[in-house]
């Protein structure tokens, strides 16, 4: 393993162990209760992604994944939309939402993966390739939205793939192993913009490697921006695990996989905040949820807590807005994205 990757292993420790560590704020159950009065007042409604805290998860009006999200925000009657996720999240709300109010509680919560690529780099990129047609993940800032043809999430990012004519060239940014996965799957080659999400490209083959000895009998669910994803898909089609225990899934689909299967075991390959809403959607106490790495601890989307949000509504802060002519074009983007799949 190579410098670069260890100082990332050791970072996800660190940030893991911080979260372990954490100090919950006193009377949880009074600061939830005062968050939901403070949305009805306000005509708020509270947007959770899975990564979040399960104390801000369970005081959400949705949780979903991203695209559960950004449909739930563009249906949305609320004058104010409070979101409890990362700033491109509150980002995307802000342009399906022309004239409402956006709130984001700590704007820190940035997103690694969305800063391996910006406007400037897509579009010199586009000019090497023209005529491709450009997909860009949902990960993304809006100005590189607004340079992009499709957006999508790990939830629709085959369907929106398979959509594009078959001569037609792609470029995908910015996940590397998301693209990698999408070729695999889609028999399309693209053009893949080598990004990284720092928690998923910290799941390793070794963490793979462990979990399949420590639950040789559970289902392996593993979300493909999963630096072991592709190391999953060869295991599958060598025979080295089985098959149909194996399945690459959007967080999303990892819910309704859990919903439906007879299955008693499940490990989870991704950020460890949706381990709290399996738990608390798929009640059944015989089934059991165990994370593949518990490192997998994205700092920002654990930096939004209750008195942050309390503050957010009670302060109105901190309002996310996106330039006309910037949300425009990216809309475009986004709405192809949302209506996909």
């Amino acid at each position: 393993m190579g410098s670069m990757n260890q100082a990332l292993i050791e970072g996800l420790e660190e940030d893991a162990e911080r979260y372990r560590r954490r100090a919950l704020p006193p009377d949880v159950e009074g600061l939830q209760e005062e968050i939901r009065r403070l949305a009805r007042a306000r005509d708020a409604v509270i947007l959770a992604h899975n990564y979040q805290v399960p104390e801000v998860q369970d005081v959400a009006d949705h949780v979903g994944d991203s695209l559960g999200l950004a449909r739930a925000a563009a249906a949305t009657e609320a004058r104010v939309i409070v979101f409890c996720g990362v700033h491109f999240m509150a980002e995307t709300a802000a342009i399906l939402n022309p004239g409402k109010r956006v709130l984001l509680p700590d704007l820190d919560a940035g997103c690694s993966l969305a800063a391996t690529i910006d406007a400037e780099q897509l579009r010199a990129w586009k000019a090497r390739h023209p005529g491709a047609v450009v997909v860009s993940y949902v990960n993304t800032t809006a100005e590189v939205k607004a340079e992009s043809d499709y957006c999508c999430t790990s939830g629709n990012a085959r369907a929106v793939i398979e959509a594009i004519p078959q001569d037609r060239e792609i470029l995908f940014a910015p996940d590397l192993f998301l693209g990698s996965y999408l070729e695999r799957v889609t028999g399309r080659r693209m053009h893949v913009w080598p990004g990284e999400c720092h928690v998923h490209a910290g799941i390793r083959g070794e963490d793979l490697e462990r979990a399949r000895r420590e639950h040789g009998d559970a289902d392996l669910l593993v979300h493909p921006e999963c630096g072991c994803a592709s190391s999953c898909m060869y295991l599958a089609a060598a025979g080295d695990v089985d098959a149909a225990r194996t399945h690459v899934l959007s967080t999303e689909g990892m819910v309704a996989h859990v919903r439906s299967s007879p299955r008693r075991s499940f490990v989870i390959a991704t950020e460890t905040g949706i381990l709290h809403r399996l738990r608390k959607e798929v009640p059944d106490p015989e089934k059991r949820f165990y994370a593949v790495s518990e490192r997998a601890v994205c700092r920002y989307m654990k930096l939004i807590t209750l008195p942050k949000l309390l503050s957010s509504l009670r302060e109105d802060v901190h309002p996310v807005e996106v330039p006309e002519e910037v949300a425009v074009r990216a809309r475009r983007a986004l709405q192809r994205m949302v209506s996909i799949g």
